[in-house]
């Protein structure tokens, strides 16, 4: 987007949406649903990343929508150096979580990922996780996956996790389907998996049984999110 003032008022309703999501511990990690959706996300994101040319520690990844700090916590626990790890935040006091938690040495930014000083074809890795579906502006989606895409060394990855599926009682997100990803990186080769069992069903399941989110997350279409590897070539 090119108009400063619209992608501003964007970037100020992606914040207050944000705010409206605060429910409770719906995300708390002591929650059945909650810890089972991550172990599952780790398990492919792990997978995918042994298969990545390189080690861990000589790896650079930047974070779009770090948060409070646990993607790239899990970074560090995989192997990556701090001083490899960036992260990019947009709302303040979850920057501020972030660097409580987070080594020194992790770079954070403040603001408007498609604004942040990140050096050309600098990283290895760009990860986002569910970052795009509370963009609702079609150019501010496109400004941030552009950024990401320009940051990438030749040979990197996006690690993308997001769900594909419009949720009919939440306006303030809506899915971002696979045709949609790979119009946002044209140039990509973009592998991909479906995971995770749609929400809303996996808390009304575990509320019978925590082992009902394995049983209902066997049958492949009430998964509802996207892991991709969207790669960038090696010669454009």
């Amino acid at each position: 987007m090119n108009n400063p003032e619209l992608r501003q008022r964007e970037l100020d309703a992606i914040a207050e949406r944000y705010a409206r999501r605060q429910v409770a511990d719906r995300y708390s990690l002591l929650r059945p649903e909650v810890w089972q959706m991550l172990q599952e996300r780790q398990r492919a994101l792990w997978r995918e990343l042994a298969r990545r040319p390189g080690t861990p520690a000589d790896w650079r990844l930047t974070e779009v929508g770090c948060g409070a700090g646990g993607n790239l916590l899990e970074m560090l626990r995989l192997g990556l150096a701090p001083e490899h790890l960036s992260g990019i935040e947009l709302l303040s006091e979850r920057y501020e979580a972030a660097r409580r938690l987070l080594p020194a040495t992790v770079a954070l930014h403040l603001g408007d990922a498609s604004q942040a000083p990140m050096a050309t074809a600098s990283q290895d890795l760009v990860l986002q996780s569910t970052v795009f579906s509370s963009i609702l502006d079609d150019g501010v989606q496109q400004g941030v996956a552009d950024a990401m895409w320009r940051w990438l060394k030749p040979g990197g990855a996006v690690l993308w996790y997001d769900f594909i599926v419009d949720n009919p009682r939440n306006r303030d997100v809506r899915g971002v389907p696979l045709r949609r990803v790979r119009g946002l990186f044209p140039q990509g080769r973009v592998q991909q998996q479906r995971l995770t069992l749609a929400p809303p069903l996996a808390r009304a399941v575990c509320r019978l049984h925590p082992g009902a989110y394995r049983v209902f997350n066997s049958i492949p279409w009430l998964r509802t999110h996207v892991l991709a590897v969207i790669e960038k070539p090696l010669v454009l």
